[in-house]
This record gives structure tokens, sequence and C-alpha cells, in this order.
């Protein structure tokens, strides 16, 4: 009988190591992420006087956990980038990143090359689609033509955005700022706030960090070459 029990002891051993084993990859990644990499892609492009400014809409999540702004310049006037921003969507132009990333989430997402008029339409209050079956997505909260769009992320069935207190435990403001640049060009700036209700949540969304990153530069060159493909053309296209 003792020697039945030491043989399943010994059996147990090899599946007890893979889990150690897993579990310090895992901690080992995310502490890596942390120190070296998140540091970068967190300001890619942005320079250090965009990072410290307030910008539009920061009031709407106090005290937030992290802040991330990139940035990008685009050869045009802001009144030729802001159709672009302002017809964000699912359900309308899509986020100009990588559509099949977001596909296999089965966001069924379908990113415009064109500006298209019945999606200029856009006010506070109204929601911006994650995805084109609209079960999710950000509330716009603050709105200034060629100036700012402010996101917060939305608890649909409430009526109104989440905050870090309940459900998921975290809240997440998103916004977009044009900036005059030299030679009438406009930087884009994309600012994501995030809080966590709790220790445990903000370790689980640390590799979230990452992907976020990879589609908000997708989606700054999409929108830059979009943009400069355009050119001066003012003419407005129809779903």
């Amino acid at each position: 009988r003792n020697s039945s029990a030491a043989s399943d002891v010994y059996k147990r051993q090899p599946l007890r190591l893979k889990v150690l084993a897993a579990a310090f990859g895992i901690a080992i990644s995310v502490v890596s992420y942390r120190r070296w990499l998140k540091p970068w892609q967190a300001r890619w492009g942005a320079t250090d006087e965009e990072i410290s400014m307030t910008l539009p809409g920061d009031a709407f999540l106090a005290e937030p956990t992290a802040e991330l702004t990139r940035a990008i310049t685009i050869e045009a006037p802001r009144e030729e980038v802001w159709p672009w921003i302002v017809q964000l969507g699912a359900d309308r132009g899509g986020f100009y990143t990588y559509d099949w990333v977001e596909n296999l989430l089965g966001f069924d997402v379908h990113s415009a090359d064109d500006i298209v008029e019945q999606w200029q339409d856009l006010g506070i209050g109204d929601v911006v689609h994650m995805d084109r079956a609209r079960t999710s997505g950000w509330y716009v909260v603050e709105l200034r033509p060629r100036e700012a769009l402010v996101l917060k992320l939305a608890d649909l069935a409430a009526g109104r955005p989440l905050e870090r207190d309940e459900k998921l435990h975290w809240e997440f403001l998103w916004t977009f700022a044009l900036l005059d640049a030299p030679g009438g060009s406009t930087r884009l700036l994309v600012r994501e706030r995030v809080a966590f209700g709790s220790a445990l949540i903000e370790f689980l969304f640390a590799p979230v960090g990452l992907g976020s990153f990879v589609m908000t530069r997708g989606m700054l060159l999409g929108i830059k070459s979009r943009t400069e493909a355009r050119g001066s053309r003012s003419s407005y296209t129809s779903a």
C-alpha cells in the first residue's frame, strides 16, 4: 500500500512541475513587459510635452492606474483628419487597424477607405460600438469638432459608462486629440486612461497592454495613410 502511494506521488510530480513552470513563465513575462516593453510602447510617437499635457476629457477618469499617450504626425490640416475620427465604430467606419484581428474576436469590423456623410453625425451620449452587433462599445462623453473625441467604456445595460468599483472592476477612457503642427500638418494623439478596482484585475490585464499598442499603432498609421492619400479632396461618399 505504501509502495502504491509513493508511486502515485511520483506520477503527479511532472504535472506539478509543469504547472509551476507555466506560472513562473507567466510571472516573468508580466514583469518583463512592465519593466522594458511597456515604457516604450506606452508613449510610442509622443513627445515629453505631449505626454505631460492635459487633454480634453482627462477629468472623466480621475486618478488613473495607468495612462498611455501615443501620437503620429499627419501631413494634412485638422479639418481633413477629423472626419476619419468622427466616423469611428464597428458599424460605421471601423477602426482603421487590423480588421482580421478584430474579426477573429467576432467583432465583424470592416474599416472604410472613404469618408461617409451618414457617419459624420455624432454627439455626446452616442455609442461608438466595438462590434457590429452593437453589444459593446464606448459612450461619447466629450466632443469638440476638429479638436477632440473622448470615449468611455460603456455598460450598455445600465445606460452609462463602467466604473472601477463595479462589474469588471475597471474603467477606461479613450481620447483622440488633434493639435496643429508646423507646415499645416496635424499631430494626432491617442490617450488611454485606465483604472482598476482590484490588484488582481490589474495583474490579469497587464498582457492586454501589448495588444492595445499593436492595434493603436495600426490605427494611427491607418488614419495617417487614409488622410494623406485623400489629399485635399473634400467630397463625401454614401454608405
